[in-house]
C-alpha cells in the first residue's frame, strides 16, 4: 500500500507542477485580465518574470513527467499483491486521472500565449471618413511587453480611441506602430492611451 508519505509527496507534485505552469504564464495571462477587469495597469504587473519563463517551463516538465513516471513505473513481481489492494483503496486524488487532468490544465496554461487572442476582438479600422492630411503615422518605443498577449492588450486599447485607423506593437523589438487620425486624437492622446495599459512609452 502507499504509505502516508508518498500520498503526501504525489500532492505535492501535483501543486508544484500547477504552480510553476501558472507562474511560467503568469506575465501573458495578467493582460487578459487587465482586459476583463478594465484594469489596464495591471496589464505589466509580472513582465518582470518573463526572463525566468523558459526556466519554469522546463521544472514543469520536469516535476510532471516525474510524478507520471512515479504512477506509471513497473511494479515488481512480490509487490503485485500490495499493489491490487492500493489501487482499490486510492482515492481520486491519487489517481491517473487526477494526474492527467492537472497535466491538461498545466499544459493550456503553458500554451496560453499561443491561443490568447481569442479573447481580444479584431481590430478593424472604424468606417470613419479620414482625410489623408489628417492621417499620421506614429511610431513609439514601449518597454514592459513581454508576449503576444502584450502586443494584443495594446492593440486593442489603441482601436478604441476615436480616429483610430491601424495599430501594431512588437513586443520583440519594442515597438508600437499607430496610424490615426489627428482631427479626432492628438499625438498626446495616443501616447496616453498606451501608457494606460501599464507598459512605458520610452522616447
Amino acid at each position: 500500500m502507499q504509505n502516508p508519505k508518498q500520498n503526501k509527496k504525489s500532492k505535492s507534485l501535483f501543486g508544484l507542477g500547477l504552480l510553476t505552469a501558472f507562474t511560467a504564464s503568469l506575465c501573458c495571462i495578467t493582460p487578459v485580465l487587465a482586459l476583463l477587469a478594465g484594469t489596464g495597469g495591471l496589464a505589466a504587473s509580472f513582465s518582470f518574470m518573463e526572463p525566468a519563463r523558459p526556466y519554469l517551463i522546463g521544472i514543469t516538465i520536469l516535476v510532471l513527467g516525474f510524478a507520471w513516471y512515479q504512477k506509471l513505473k513497473s511494479i515488481s513481481s512480490e509487490k503485485i499483491e500490495c499493489a491490487c489492494e492500493d489501487v482499490k483503496k486510492m482515492t481520486f486524488w491519487q489517481s491517473k486521472i487526477f494526474l492527467g487532468i492537472v497535466t491538461v490544465f498545466a499544459a493550456l496554461l503553458l500554451a496560453f500565449p499561443y491561443y490568447s487572442a481569442v479573447f481580444y476582438s479584431e481590430n478593424k479600422p472604424k468606417a470613419q471618413v479620414h482625410t489623408l492630411k489628417s492621417v499620421k503615422d506614429l511610431t513609439l518605443k514601449v518597454k514592459g511587453m513581454t508576449c503576444e498577449s502584450c502586443n494584443l492588450h495594446v492593440e486593442n486599447t489603441l482601436s478604441k480611441l476615436p480616429g483610430y485607423v491601424f495599430a501594431k506593437a512588437d513586443y520583440k523589438t519594442g515597438t508600437v506602430i499607430v496610424k490615426f487620425d489627428t482631427s479626432k486624437s492628438s499625438q498626446n492622446e495616443v501616447k496616453d492611451a498606451v501608457n494606460s495599459t501599464g507598459y512605458k512609452i520610452i522616447n
